[in-house]
């Protein structure tokens, strides 16, 4: 592959951050031991928050965003990757200190890679991305901690988002009975198979430190003042899955439902999981996510389509999940 095309964030004079598609060539690319030729991205909330420079996701200029990709070994000289071998790749801080998916290629570490699933495609296992990876290691975080999850009520936050929609999903196909909180369309979040929807506007915030007892469960993406209130819902044993901050990075809480009622909370990290949890999260998602489903949540977008997805995304204006198709520009 010689020339190609990535969507570049370069920081200008006062700070200001700027973004051009530009054509660069294999000698531009950052040091690694595999060369893939990407055929997809996804956009996620951090892709939002990296281009707007809301907040200082970017560790160095010039970069390439995007947090993951699909796509196809060019050139290696890992032992693990040869020519032609299907790739995924999500975090390890690519898109952040690392150029990312945004780009017709890429050059990485060999150890950041995991072979593509035989039952997804470079555009389902996208549809999925980093936010559907995130999804499975909560459900599975979840899964390992509730013996019997089917027993009780599970409360997923930002429903309608990449992660809550195939959480939803995920929870629905284990039998789970499942609870979205969001502020959008009610039927996309029962197509997913959610049992109940509350809309976020309804969902009364409590200062209590311990409320009624209400979910054995939860996965909160959102953070902030929802957050503190699940905690002091959480039932009895139960345990919170926390892996987003959409609403807020701050909460404010006291040690009560942690002590008088058992509860843990959870925090869930995709970007440094071990191997062995990237496997166990995709394999899971092989064997349980309904691959029709991934039809009616994606939304298909090129590289030109960035900025503007960046400010949806933050808006709250976007549901399901994007993928980039970084041939399209």
């Amino acid at each position: 592959m010689k020339n190609f095309k990535a969507f570049v964030l370069e920081k200008c004079v006062e700070n200001k951050v700027t973004h051009s598609i530009t054509d660069l060539n294999p000698s531009d690319l950052m040091e690694g031991d595999v060369d893939v030729k990407i055929e997809f991205s996804s956009f996620n909330f951090k892709d939002g928050l990296a281009v707007t420079n809301t907040l200082p996701i970017i560790k160095k200029y010039p970069m390439i965003p995007g947090v993951d990709f699909s796509g196809t070994v060019i050139k290696s000289s890992h032992s693990n990757f040869k020519k032609n071998d299907n790739v995924i790749l999500n975090g390890w801080g690519v898109g952040e200190s690392h150029f990312g998916g945004f780009s017709q290629m890429a050059r990485l570490s060999g150890e950041w890679l995991i072979k593509l699933p035989e039952k997804f495609n470079f555009e389902q296992s996208m549809i999925i991305g980093s936010a559907g990876y995130t999804a499975a290691l909560c459900v599975l975080r979840i899964k390992d901690y509730i013996k019997d999850i089917k027993s009780d009520k599970v409360l997923v936050t930002g429903a309608s988002g990449g992660v809550g929609s195939i959480a939803v999903n995920l929870l629905a196909k284990m039998g789970v009975k499942v609870t979205a909180l969001s502020g959008k369309d009610k039927d996309f979040l029962y197509n997913l198979g959610a049992e109940e929807v509350i809309n976020r506007d309804s969902f009364e915030i409590s200062e209590k430190p311990l409320a009624k007892q209400k979910w054995i469960a939860a996965i909160d993406t959102v953070g902030g003042d929802v957050l503190s209130t699940i905690i002091s819902e959480i039932k009895y044993d139960g345990i919170i899955a926390s892996t987003g901050l959409a609403k807020s990075h701050e909460l404010n809480t006291t040690v009560f439902p942690f002590i008088l009622r058992n509860i843990t909370l959870a925090g869930v990290d995709c970007v440094y999981a071990s191997y062995e949890k990237r496997l166990k999260a995709w394999n899971f998602l092989e064997s349980k996510l309904d691959l029709k489903i991934l039809e009616r949540i994606k939304s298909n977008k090129g590289l030109s389509d960035i900025n503007g997805l960046s400010k949806e995304i933050l808006a709250g204006k976007i549901k399901g999940r994007t993928v980039i198709n970084v041939n399209n520009y």
